[in-house]
């Protein structure tokens, strides 16, 4: 039953993405669409199994390991100051906007402060995609809203902490900085010294495809590492990726790791999105859902895309920022389902914030395609071969 069900992915994801390509959308956003038609929410395909999250979890490591490899160090250092400013800005009003939101809903002042965390965390996954998939990853935007992202994921889990511990949990702050301070304090050395010798090494190893090999353990290695020090699995695979691109493998692994990802894992990722999504009860909720889903989307957009504009960019290319930023993606849905175990949230809370959470989403990957759209000028960055991998 589970290997049909994974055909049934497959397959959905290829025939939605293709016909999201031929609407003029990125190919990304139909994939989205389908996890919702064919999972529990609706027609009941698939199950959200254990094993389809891990195949997703896998996805989305692997798509940001993609990511890693594809960023240029000296341009991702350029946009330092930018990523800066977009991050805090991102997590300033979102924040502001969750915890008067909570407010208004007549939430305690912790569980208002929760629910404007919920409404601070960003996920790039679906803009990572978004992006290679115009082929403007590397632009000065993608890797300001790239630099954010780490800087965002960084933040939330020290505020989840920092109102986890307030709130009588068993959570010491002070053990969650050092636990971010040791990872990238380490991760970075080893990116730094230790992934350049550890390929060459490893690369020559007498079996079939030694070198994907070797990059694939150590991209899996530094996803585990940031998972058990408290940051996210993606972001340690950022770093590998970042680490490995550096190398004189970087190009061809970037190639072969793209073919793996994209026939298998990445689709599983994007569809089994949808397949979180609780449409029961929805009407009655719609009141609820439509505001709060607009102040995800502009909090966001705001509130990066003004870190953007102090940071030095054109209006144009602040808000092409902002609209990256808008996805929240597995993070919030992480902290939502954290909320919900911990009794902070109600149940029918929990749902609402589950379709906030998809629609900023679903919104994203459109509404790139119509701030990155120029009329009678190229893209400055041709689309690469990663973009028509991505569309197979």
């Amino acid at each position: 039953m589970f290997i049909f069900q994974l055909a049934i992915i497959l397959i959905s994801a290829k025939l939605a993405g293709n016909l999201s390509v031929k609407l003029g959308q990125p190919s990304v956003l139909g994939q989205l669409i389908i996890g919702i038609l064919i999972g529990p929410a609706l027609l009941g395909w698939v199950e959200n199994t254990e094993m389809i999250q891990e195949l997703s979890t896998l996805g989305v490591i692997l798509l940001m390991f993609l990511a890693g490899l594809e960023t240029d160090l000296r341009e991702f250092k350029k946009g330092a100051k930018a990523a800066t400013f977009v991050g805090v800005g991102g997590i300033i009003l979102p924040f502001a906007g969750g915890y008067l939101s909570g407010v208004w809903l007549g939430l305690g002042i912790w569980d208002s402060l929760f629910f404007g965390l919920v409404l601070t965390a960003t996920s790039v996954s679906i803009t990572v995609q978004a992006l290679r998939e115009m082929g403007r990853l590397k632009s000065k935007e993608g890797m300001a809203i790239l630099g954010a992202a780490v800087l965002d994921d960084i933040v939330v889990i020290v505020l989840l902490a920092f109102l986890m511990s307030l709130m009588g949990g068993d959570v010491s702050l002070t053990m969650v900085i050092l636990k971010k301070v040791v990872f990238f304090s380490i991760a970075i050395l080893i990116a730094w010294k230790g992934v350049p010798w550890l390929m060459a090494r490893l690369a020559e190893m007498k079996v079939p495809q030694a070198p994907i090999g070797a990059a694939i353990i150590l991209c899996l290695a530094f996803a585990y590492f940031a998972e058990s020090t408290g940051v996210a699995a993606i972001i340690g695979a950022y770093l590998a990726g970042i680490a490995i691109g550096r190398t004189s493998y970087g190009h061809s692994i970037m190639e072969k790791t793209e073919v793996v990802s994209y026939s298998f894992f990445v689709p599983v990722f994007f569809v089994s999105i949808g397949f979180n999504a609780q449409l029961d009860g929805l009407g009655d909720q719609v009141w609820l859902i439509i505001p709060l889903s607009l102040l995800a989307i502009l909090t966001k957009l705001v509130g990066s895309g003004l870190g953007a504009r102090l940071a030095g960019y054109q209006w144009k290319s602040s808000f092409r920022v902002g609209a990256g930023m808008i996805s929240r993606g597995e993070v919030a849905l992480i902290l939502a389902a954290l909320g919900l175990e911990q009794g902070i949230i109600e149940s029918s809370l929990f749902t609402v914030l589950i379709i906030v959470i998809l629609v900023t989403t679903l919104v994203t990957p459109p509404l790139l395609k119509i701030l990155f759209k120029e009329s009678g000028v190229k893209n400055e960055l041709k689309q690469t071969k990663s973009s028509s991998v991505s569309n197979l």
